[in-house]
């Protein structure tokens, strides 16, 4: 047996079979923007895995807060008509089939912990550094939600008495900041390019984003103490990251000098398939906890 697993992107929307640990039979169309095409585009992809596979169920991987008690996606994202009413008894109903959602972050953690950068391990961050800072906390292979739905929201983390984890550790704000001081119009590839070019004004800013991003790894770890962090996002494929984020570590190992460890990173290693997988792995913990109940 089988599952369709699908990624709702607020761009497009992927799909794929999972079976045997592998994704198969993949395909994408765009993001509607309207839920009546929504209902449509993803009923049609389940009826044509339905008549030519033998899937099981669906496992989604969304935007939001999903709230697994309720079956409400909670929050904001870009696709406001998802939220905020019981999607999960909507999509059972009309796909005919078992289904689970979860959040995509957590979609992603889940899928390197069983399958990728943290196999076999159990407590893991995963830190996600895009637009802004999120991410994921998983504990004893789960992942931990929180009272509010908040696990994982790394972002709203304060880094000094006015700034937060978002607006220091991510490399769009960099690049706004360097483009502020110096008239220009670079985008963040360029400006680590003139960074490690000597470019002072670009290394400078450059040194902020790592070190922000290694202050938060620090205070993470030596709050939940994970097994390993994984980086995620656009700047995770920088060869450069992983050296240059311990080089920023070590720094503030030497300052916290009761400190006794250095926070394990690696990058994830899992991108544009890591969401279709950690919901397959979500809808198995989903299922497999309903009939331990």
């Amino acid at each position: 047996m089988s599952l369709l697993t699908i990624d709702i992107g607020g761009t497009s929307i992927k799909y794929a079979r999972f079976a045997d640990g592998k994704l198969g039979e993949e395909g994408a169309f765009g993001t509607p923007d309207n839920l009546d095409q929504f209902y449509q585009s993803l009923t049609a992809v389940v009826e044509q895995f339905k008549e030519n596979s033998d899937v099981c169920g669906v496992a989604i991987s969304s935007p939001g807060a999903v709230n697994k008690a309720t079956g409400v996606i909670e929050g904001a994202s870009a696709l406001h008509y998802i939220h905020e009413f019981d999607i999960h008894a909507e999509l059972e109903k009309r796909f005919g089939l078992p289904v689970s959602i979860e959040n995509d972050a957590n979609c992603a953690a889940l899928a390197e912990v069983k399958f990728g950068a943290a196999k076999g391990l159990s407590d893991v961050l995963l830190l996600v550094l895009g637009t802004g800072v999120g991410g994921s906390v998983v504990m004893n292979g789960k992942v931990h939600h929180g009272k509010h739905l908040f696990g994982g929201e790394f972002g709203f983390m304060l880094m000094d008495d006015e700034h937060s984890f978002s607006t220091l550790g991510t490399t769009i704000r960099m690049a706004e900041r360097y483009n502020k001081r110096t008239g220009e119009a670079l985008d963040a590839i360029e400006i680590f390019e003139k960074a490690f070019n000597g470019d002072e004004i670009a290394n400078e800013e450059k040194d902020i984003f790592l070190y922000n991003v290694a202050k938060g790894i620090f205070n993470l770890t030596y709050s939940f103490d994970p097994e390993l962090v994984i980086i995620g996002g656009g700047v995770s494929q920088a060869e450069w990251l992983i050296p240059e984020l311990q080089k920023q570590l070590q720094k503030i190992m030497e300052i916290i000098e009761v400190a006794t460890f250095m926070p394990e990173i690696v990058t994830c290693e899992f991108r544009n398939s890591a969401n279709l997988i950690g919901a397959a792995v979500d809808f198995s913990q989903t299922y497999a906890n309903k009939t331990d109940k």
